[in-house]
């Protein structure tokens, strides 16, 4: 293959991975942390588990051996509810963009195996294929148990042993 046409390959690698992204995100835009908890930097200091509360925060005692300076006695976190929140819908979004990039990925790496014979061509898709797995792999990937992640990695493995064995033989018979 010539560096032209590894140049090629590598551009149709990043376009295709930049068209999935994007197209996901046209569809399930990010979600914005202000959002959901707004702009709550303010100089109030807060000092008792009711001012706390009436502010939708979460009070968290200190626990201490060595008693604490000034009485106080915790302290309050006034974006909990609303980072939980974010994070739950964060979580919603990543599995939707997982199962959605898994099978967009897959069908890149077959499209571009199967139906180009431009080597740069398919190698350039299937490049994006792998780019938008991973895109949509690791989105969710800190949201997955020890076993989720196990599975889809041994059939990752799989797949790609199985691929390159497929398409190997695939050149090899045409090479003869």
């Amino acid at each position: 293959m010539s560096i032209k046409n590894i140049v090629l390959g590598i551009a149709i690698i990043i376009l295709t991975i930049f068209v999935a992204v994007y197209g996901i995100n046209m569809f399930f835009p990010q979600i914005e942390y202000p959002d959901f908890c707004g702009d709550v930097n303010t100089q109030e200091i807060i000092n008792t588990q009711e001012r706390c509360e009436e502010i939708n925060g979460k009070w968290s005692v200190y626990e201490s051996v060595k008693p604490i300076e000034g009485g106080m006695e915790g302290f309050c976190d006034r974006e909990y509810y609303c980072r939980q929140d974010y994070e739950d819908m964060n979580e919603i979004r990543s599995k939707k963009i997982f199962l959605i990039s898994v099978p967009l990925g897959i069908l890149f790496l077959i499209i571009g195996g199967f139906l180009f014979k431009l080597e740069s061509v398919g190698a350039g898709l299937m490049g994006g294929g792998v780019g938008t797995l991973i895109y949509g792999a690791g989105g969710y990937w800190r949201y997955g148990e020890d076993w989720f992640r196990f599975v889809i990695s041994l059939m990752g493995l799989i797949a790609v042993i199985w691929l390159a064995y497929w398409f190997n033989k695939k050149f090899d018979k045409k090479k003869k």
